[in-house]
């Protein structure tokens, strides 16, 4: 066995309580299964366990009132084999670099997936944005940037926003990367701002795609959006389009929450009303379109037809997974669920729609921005969200067709399809030297 599978047992949580989050655990215990699953040895295990490069920096930062702060960020490549490597940014206080790696992995799997021709990465910076000016915000991007510079650009990784992060951010990030190079590189994110060169339909890309599995899944099993009811863990890039799409096509939308707490009416949620509120107060408190649950969380027992837990990582635990009442739980952040909540749902019969397949509208749109970046010819919305619309269905199609076949869940089947096309692009690559 190899130093890559031996990972310290967490202490177990007490009764009733949430274990500690472990993303890199979970993303491994993945991988094995569909290492397992595809019959590989374990030097293939060993391989994509773990990064081909990681970087940590510090970072900086003067604070308007003169001060010096030092805050630490990460930019994790997991893997190159089929291309450039692709992945998000994000501030938060939440950010280490087991986390990067772990994002980072599933980034691979789901650009394999989709076949886009990426490799995944992830970065961030262990900061609350919150807590920060607009101009400390960017002199923190600025900082970050000039110290990634060397491991990133159009054709070596491509950053993208992510949690506490915007098209703000990528735009300070490319001014940064374009200006230390002498010429404007707009290939080096995505998620810019449309007169930066952002694509139309990026934006809300990732809650689409979301949406388009969610109701492929609810076909499936013989039912129409029209029947379907759903509740929203978070209300953010990735929630809030997710929900109005959904109401959009017929869903009930009776619950939404975020990180402050949780709004909920059975006979659904007028979300433009509470688009509106949020928009005014920052936070889904206090809509009177309906009542407060009494804590964020009970949103995820609700007894709906479609959970989208669309926040951060682990929400879905071994400590609560037997109290998801849903019918379908529609992965729109990443590692959601952890691999022991999987197991219990799984054996409950609840369709977990996995994130690496739900959520992967968003680089799908990041890819296509690219491409027009390095093309210099825009595409207009409706051909962007046609394209997304049939890569999504393509991609449903066959992760559903390979579970039936083979009778394995939705995330096996992604994960064993996506690895295996990693490993079969590196193993054509041959190992250097």
């Amino acid at each position: 066995m190899t130093s890559t599978d031996l990972r310290p047992a967490a202490p177990a949580p007490a009764p009733g309580t949430a274990p500690a989050a472990d993303p890199l655990a979970d993303a491994r215990a993945q991988l094995r299964e569909a290492i397992d699953i595809l019959g590989y040895d374990e030097s293939v295990y060993a391989m994509l366990a773990v990064p081909r490069r990681e970087v940590t920096v510090s970072v900086p930062l003067r604070r308007d009132d003169g001060r010096i702060e030092v805050l630490t960020g990460h930019r994790v490549q997991h893997n190159l084999s089929r291309g450039p490597a692709k992945g998000g940014l994000r501030f938060s206080p939440d950010v280490n670099l087991d986390e990067v790696r772990a994002l980072a992995m599933w980034m691979t799997w789901k650009c394999a997936l989709l076949d886009v021709p990426y490799g995944g990465a992830k970065g961030g910076v262990a900061v609350d944005p919150r807590g920060y000016s607009t101009a400390e915000l960017e002199r923190i991007t600025r900082r970050y940037t000039s110290e990634i510079s060397p491991v990133i650009g159009p054709e070596s990784d491509i950053p993208a926003p992510d949690i506490g992060t915007d098209e703000q951010t990528m735009a300070w990030l490319m001014d940064t990367y374009s200006v230390s190079h002498g010429r404007t590189v707009l290939g080096v994110v995505t998620g810019k701002p449309i007169a930066l060169g952002g694509s139309l339909g990026r934006a809300g890309a990732t809650s689409r795609g979301v949406v388009h599995t969610a109701v492929a899944a609810l076909r499936e099993h013989g039912l129409e959006p029209s029947q379907a009811t759903a509740a929203v863990q978070g209300f953010g890039k990735v929630g809030r389009g997710a929900a109005e799409f959904l109401h959009e096509l017929g869903v009930t939308v009776t619950a939404v929450s975020d990180q402050y707490g949780a709004v909920h009416a059975a006979a659904g949620l007028d979300i433009e009303a509470l688009g509106r509120h949020v928009d005014s107060t920052g936070t889904v408190v206090g809509f009177s379109g309906g009542e407060e649950l009494p804590a964020a969380d009970d949103l995820l027992y609700l007894d709906v037809t479609v959970l989208v837990p669309a926040a951060i990582e682990s929400v879905i635990h071994e400590g609560n997974a037997h109290d998801v009442r849903a019918r379908f739980v529609v992965e729109g952040a990443n590692g959601p669920t952890t691999a022991a909540a999987d197991a219990i749902l799984a054996r409950r019969g609840t369709v977990v729609v996995p994130d690496i397949l739900a959520n992967a509208g968003g680089v799908v749109v990041s890819y296509f921005e690219w491409v027009q970046a390095n093309q210099a010819y825009w595409w207009s919305v409706q051909e962007v969200e046609e394209r997304l619309a049939e890569r999504m269905r393509l991609a449903w199609e066959r992760v559903s067709s390979h579970a039936r076949r083979h009778d394995l869940t939705l995330r096996a089947a992604a994960t064993s399809l996506a690895v295996k096309t990693v490993a079969e692009a590196h193993r054509s690559r041959g190992l250097y030297p």
